[in-house]
């Protein structure tokens, strides 16, 4: 730890759970957060600032003006430049704490993927936006052993779990399926940015500890703040028949469970069913005589009233203007092709 350490994180250090050692442990770390909206960007913002020495921020969007009411690291010159989230919040990263070592990851997690970005990484933290995600990201984290922090917020709830693996219940311990019927979401319910800081914060502090060597409180969190109950639950340990810790069976890891995935607050689709590449400058002349096209190296935004398609190099592409699957597909299909 160099002298320039010291002097920045001094009141970390003076703290007794952290101390010389474990601010070395955060200058080693490598974490990873998934999804970089109202939790994420708040998690890659704190331990940015906390001295974890390596974040990998992966997120498949980009920053609409919507965002800035709740999504810390972001700002109106992010909008206006149609930046993807993952790439604004390294570059706002890199103006707090120049450091840390950011990669961002402008894709979609999924189980293609997931050994890439999350492998080489000592704790994963859950910034997504639905179940099909984090659920993957509990297959992986139960299947090698690495912690993760389950969280969730919307209207003025939220909720916070630390996975332990081989210590704690995981997601599907409590959650063996996703919920079924329509869930409130940001789009149908709002948010509050205070509730998304609190839920965050809560995961980071969760995650310091692990990073520290220490184990966070077994404890699943729940918050309304605008009633202002605050319920605590015993975090059970594994679950003998859970599918994931018990059974060992991991569908979303094995590819088995991937559909179109409607995004939360957005309403919108997000469709990733090609396996080539697409070629954005091609697509933006094929496109540009059917509707208004605009294009930077990291996507292509085309508009055809009522629908508005963000495409993305991968061939992934988020269909703006409706939450039925079967539209998006045939926008893609009439739009971007097989």
């Amino acid at each position: 730890m160099s002298p320039r350490d010291r002097e920045r994180y001094s009141r970390q250090i003076l703290f007794a759970g952290i101390g010389e050692q474990g601010q070395q442990q955060l200058l080693d770390a490598r974490v990873a957060v998934a999804g970089c909206g109202a939790l994420g960007s708040f998690q890659a913002g704190a331990l940015a600032r906390a001295g974890v020495g390596f974040l990998r921020i992966i997120d498949r969007d980009y920053v609409e003006l919507s965002n800035l009411q709740r999504q810390w690291l972001f700002d109106e010159s992010d909008v206006e430049q149609s930046l993807p989230k993952a790439v604004a919040a390294a570059r706002k990263i890199a103006t707090l704490n120049s450091d840390v070592r950011v990669e961002p990851v402008v894709a979609d997690l999924t189980s293609s993927n997931v050994e890439d970005l999350l492998a080489d990484v000592d704790l994963i933290l859950d910034g997504t936006d639905n179940f099909e995600t984090r659920y993957l990201v509990n297959d992986f984290a139960v299947d090698r052993t690495v912690p993760w922090i389950y969280g969730a917020a919307v209207g003025s709830y939220g909720i916070v779990m630390p996975v332990m693996p081989g210590e704690s219940a995981c997601l599907r311990c409590i959650y063996p399926d996703p919920p079924a019927g329509a869930q409130p979401t940001c789009e149908t319910a709002g948010v509050l940015g205070a509730v998304t800081a609190l839920i965050a914060s809560l995961q980071v502090a969760a995650a310091i500890q692990i990073l520290c060597g220490a184990r966070p409180a077994p404890k699943i969190t729940t918050v309304d703040i605008w009633t202002g109950e605050i319920r605590q639950l015993t975090q059970p340990g594994p679950v003998a028949d859970c599918p994931a810790c018990g059974l060992r069976v991991f569908p979303y890891l094995n590819g088995e469970r991937r559909a179109p995935v409607s995004l939360c607050g957005q309403n919108a689709v997000q469709i990733h069913e090609r396996a080539r590449p697409l070629e954005l400058r091609d697509l933006a002349v094929r496109l540009a005589p059917l509707g208004s096209v605009r294009s930077n190296e990291f996507a292509l935004r085309f508009e055809t009233p009522p629908y508005l398609m963000t495409i993305f190099p991968d061939g992934r592409a988020i269909i703006k203007g409706t939450t039925d699957v079967g539209i998006a597909r045939s926008l893609y299909a009439r739009y971007i092709g097989g």
